[in-house]
């Protein structure tokens, strides 16, 4: 297979930090990007119209793209890891899916991460996943209406030790159930290969078997979630070889700059920032 350019966008939940939310696309968009993906990025599920018309106002002038949105995942500052497995959370995250997936809808954003939630003491395990299997097939259904998809990650348990999914394994195994048992096809796997490099996982082996498997792909550097460079992985080989895989999603920039956002692109060459490289326009 020949390898093609991968497609690169910016999250602006944790790039661009510096600035206030509204200014973020510009800034993404002056260092040479032209797509982006966001955490649920307003404090409530249910934020007020004119909320949700700035930021699309604000991503649209920039000229940027929203390829990738999380649903309200609870507050993550204070260590919340997504809402749909837990009792508490539940009502909170049926309110958001519709707004989320018409306010990607609304930008032709067809990728919407759920994030799972973190372990309840006051349920037991089967009811928790079977909570969770209740609101990822609303969620799903509700995305595939809009032809979108729903991707599921799985996360480090250093920085989250009571997020149950901290394996490739895991949410492959979830997937599948959900396809097979509950007959939701357009739910897929988040490959975060930072959080699965911090697991010991060997992520150029996990795209050389798995990219198939792949709705999206974050990337960050061990262990300090820099930039690449900064840390453990060979990022050329493992680049080089999700380019050969034949993946045409783009690769999310979900690290936390050493310094400045807009000087942290350097190991990336600016006429890879763009999907002009990709798609000849």
């Amino acid at each position: 297979m020949t390898a093609r350019p991968l497609r690169f966008d910016v999250n602006l939940s944790i790039l661009f930090t510096e600035l206030p939310l509204l200014q973020r696309p510009a800034a993404a968009a002056a260092a040479g990007f032209d797509a982006v993906e966001l955490w649920w990025p307003f404090p409530e599920p249910v934020p007020a119209d004119r909320e949700l018309d700035a930021l699309r106002t604000a991503l649209t002038d920039a000229g940027t793209r929203l390829v990738g949105l999380n649903f309200d995942a609870g507050d993550m500052a204070a260590g919340e890891r997504g809402l749909l497995s837990r009792p508490s959370g539940s009502a909170r995250f049926r309110a958001n899916v519709d707004v989320a997936v018409g306010f990607a809808a609304s930008l032709g954003c067809t990728t919407l991460n759920a994030l799972y939630g973190n372990r309840d003491p006051e349920v037991s395990v089967p009811e928790q996943r079977e909570l969770a299997t209740e609101n990822l097939v609303f969620a799903a259904a509700a995305a595939e209406r809009v032809g979108a998809t729903v991707v599921l990650e799985a996360l480090n348990s250093f920085e989250s030790p009571r997020y149950p999914l901290t394996s490739s394994q895991k949410v492959l195994d979830l997937i599948d159930y959900l396809k097979v048992v509950h007959g939701a096809p357009n739910i897929a796997f988040l490959a975060d290969l930072y959080h699965l490099a911090r697991m010991g996982e060997p992520v150029e082996r996990l795209v050389e078997l798995r990219s198939d498997r792949f709705g999206h792909v974050q990337i960050a550097d061990p262990p300090g979630r820099g930039q690449p460079g900064t840390g453990e992985l060979d990022w050329a080989g493992v680049l080089e070889r999700l380019a050969a895989s034949g993946y045409d999603g783009h690769v999310g920039l979900e690290y936390k700059p050493v310094g400045p956002s807009a000087a942290s692109f350097d190991w990336l060459p600016r006429h890879l920032r763009s999907a002009s490289v990709e798609e000849g326009v």
